[in-house]
């Protein structure tokens, strides 16, 4: 595969696993229906959306801007994939084993949305996610780049973890968001009582297996 259809690959796993994190309930859609259906105002439902992808774009960030500062990624991007590509393995069979969530989640009041949901990406591992993909999507301008300066290509890195996480975040929120307003406008919380169910196990595999096929494009 030509670097120019792996890029393209890579940026397509960005959009889908944004929009996986978007249509699952764990990453807070709900709560953006039943904070308006209690405020009974169409606007909140916008407000919350707009909370909860303020919160995931920032754990994005928290994770992404390190691994794009690292200037030994520059010599090192093979055992920095592999290393990312270990920890997402890690964590997926972590959650696997352990299936409660960190208590501090249920201390957030339902009002701070966005810091809510920036913790609850950061604890199922949403940002490592995207890791492998982030570090794929690099790779080749470090195999093309030969003489640049390290700096030149930290600031192209740098910008590509933006916009990363702006693409990732802007496919949840289209996801999230559809799932929301067809459960406020037309089919109600009785529906979202009815309906709601736990992805935990799928989330923790497809961590897993995101960070095995991490491993696999090192080979590549």
């Amino acid at each position: 595969m030509s670097d120019i259809s792996l890029v393209a690959a890579l940026w397509w796993a960005v959009i889908v696993s944004g929009l996986y994190h978007g249509l699952n309930p764990a990453m807070g859609w709900p709560l953006a229906v039943s904070s308006a259906l209690m405020e009974k105002k169409r606007t909140a439902l916008i407000y919350a959306l707009a909370a909860l992808s303020a919160g995931h774009f920032m754990a994005m960030m928290v994770i992404l801007l390190p691994f794009s500062m690292m200037t030994t990624l520059v010599y090192w991007e093979r055992e920095v994939r592999i290393g990312a590509g270990l920890i997402l393995i890690a964590l997926g069979i972590y959650l696997l084993v352990v299936r409660r969530h960190p208590r501090i989640l249920s201390r957030v009041p339902p009002s701070r949305l966005a810091l809510w949901s920036f913790l609850v990406a950061m604890a199922h591992g949403a940002g490592l996610m995207l890791v492998p993909i982030y570090l794929g999507i690099c790779a080749p301008q470090h195999q093309d780049a030969g003489h640049l300066a390290s700096g030149s290509l930290m600031a192209g890195n740098i910008g590509t973890a933006f916009l990363v996480g702006v693409t990732h975040t802007a496919a949840m929120t289209l996801a999230g968001g559809a799932l929301a307003a067809g459960t406020y406008f037309w089919l109600g919380l009785k529906f979202l009582s009815k309906t709601w169910f736990n992805l935990d196990t799928v989330w923790a595999v497809s961590l897993i297996v995101v960070g095995f096929l991490g491993l696999i494009s090192t080979h590549g």
